[in-house]
């Protein structure tokens, strides 16, 4: 019997996919088809919440089928997201006019990244208390447990690396083994690499034109044939976020949420205060706002359902070149460093809020001005190395309880509503990776306004 309720889910799954095929076929706009995979992936997995018991056997089983399709797109994106780097660097580098103007790129995507995780931190210190978030209202359950100790024990690696060590590991030892993805810190150093490659371009070229001239040629037509994979592969995201989004919802601890209701709610509010900033930010800097949230909102809403910053790489890049007009140089660059350094959402506000619940328990008052400058610093330390020891906003909130001597375990209670608030908190920190890109352009003279108010652009210009 069980059986044959899997394959009903299948085929319901097989009529959606169906369905969001005739929209392509019929030239629906990217954008609305992407929404489409989003609320049908929705309402699919509150029909098998509804049509079967919580842990039905079922159910694992249907989603299981399921990651093929919303998993397997995350894979394929990852699949692409390092040649299309260092392919991507290397020809905006040979492309620069000015070898000065890479450093200045480095320097304003960092600094806005970071700069953007303090002011995350603030708001996630402000909000926690508002909502008067406190450590001792959340009961532990053996889960919670669990997951408290497994943070402790794992604590002890965290506080082995200084700030020094966590910079060090973004430097590539071996380039071939960072291009497998094997390190948390593989895009970073890849990029690193593809920065040496093209700065070697570029003194080859003044001492030996032809052969440079021979290198550039073939990276051109490299970025070309990799462009179209991921033109390919970007066809599949409405799929992809049905899957995703099915899955997501069909496996949420609704009983969970309830409990923790008042922490989620006070995340999302913290995650929307940001989002608007990141919009504020744009308007000072003579950018319209709303113009730029509709160019950006397919990518946020596979941000939102994959749960990963390095997964949305190759959208976060075409979405900056061909919709926002951002130089092609600095939408490789901020993309690929957003997906490690000052994360708004994993690396500021989540630590931020924690250590607020937390203090009180200490004798602390987490209102005060030398916990909050001390908080807000480690933050913007932390939001830059945190790559170093990977695991997103668990590690990231290691990384500063610890550093202000505070406990680890409240990370483990909150383990039921993780990743609906890891949802939120994924479409920040990509949010804030295009955002550092578009100022930046804007900043530098590189950005193309009229590009940047074609609504159409991106789908004209990618063909999805």
């Amino acid at each position: 019997m069980d059986t044959l309720f899997v394959l009903i889910n299948m085929v319901v799954m097989v009529g959606l996919i169906g369905l969001l095929f005739i929209m392509q076929r019929r030239h629906v706009s990217f954008s609305k088809r992407v929404f489409t995979g989003l609320g049908l992936g929705v309402l699919l997995g509150i029909l098998l919440q509804v049509a079967y018991p919580a842990d039905s056997e079922v159910v694992n089983t249907t989603t299981e089928w399921y990651n093929i399709l919303g998993r397997g797109y995350v894979q394929l994106l990852m699949m692409i997201v390092i040649p299309l780097v260092m392919v991507s660097i290397i020809q905006s580098i040979i492309n620069l006019e000015k070898s000065a103007d890479l450093g200045k790129m480095s320097a304003w995507i960092i600094g806005i990244l970071v700069g953007t995780a303090m002011i995350a931190a603030i708001v996630g210190i402000f909000t926690a208390s508002i909502f008067n978030l406190d450590a001792e209202q959340i009961e532990m359950g053996q889960a919670e447990q669990e997951r408290g100790l497994a943070l402790e024990e794992r604590l002890g690696d965290v506080e082995n690396l200084s700030t020094p060590d966590k910079i060090l590991s973004f430097i590539p030892a071996n380039p071939f083994l960072d291009m497998t993805g094997q390190r948390s810190t593989s895009t970073i150093a890849v990029v690193i690499f593809s920065v040496f490659i093209g700065i070697a371009v570029l003194g080859v070229r003044r001492k030996k034109p032809e052969e440079a001239a021979k290198f550039t040629e073939i990276i051109n037509a490299i970025y070309a044939v990799v462009m179209q994979i991921v033109t390919l592969i970007l066809r599949l995201t409405p799929f992809g976020i049905l899957g995703l989004m099915a899955n997501t919802v069909a496996g949420t601890d609704v009983a969970g949420i309830l409990e923790l209701g008042k922490f989620v709610g006070a995340s999302y509010v913290a995650l929307i205060a940001m989002f608007v900033i990141h919009l504020i930010l744009l308007g000072v800097f003579g950018l319209n706002p709303f113009t730029y949230l509709r160019k950006v909102l397919p990518v946020l809403g596979f941000a939102f359902t994959s749960r990963s910053s390095a997964g949305t790489i190759p959208l976060n890049i075409q979405a900056q070149r061909n919709s926002l007009g951002v130089h092609d140089g600095i939408a490789n660059m901020s993309a690929s460093f957003g997906a490690t350094i000052g994360q708004n959402g994993c690396a500021g506000i989540y630590p931020a809020m924690l250590a607020v619940m937390i203090a009180p328990s200490q004798g602390i008052d987490p209102l005060s001005f030398g916990f909050i400058a001390q908080l807000v610093i480690i933050i913007g330390i932390s939001s830059f190395g945190v790559a170093g020891v990977g695991g997103g906003a668990t590690f990231a909130a290691l990384i500063v309880l610890s550093s202000m001597n505070l406990p680890v375990a409240l990370a483990g209670l909150l383990i039921s509503v993780e990743p609906l608030i890891d949802m939120g908190r994924t479409a920040l920190n990509v949010n804030d990776a295009m955002l550092s890109g578009t100022l930046t352009s804007k900043i530098m003279k590189k950005l193309n306004i009229k590009t940047f108010n074609n609504p159409a652009a991106i789908e004209k210009d990618t063909n999805i």
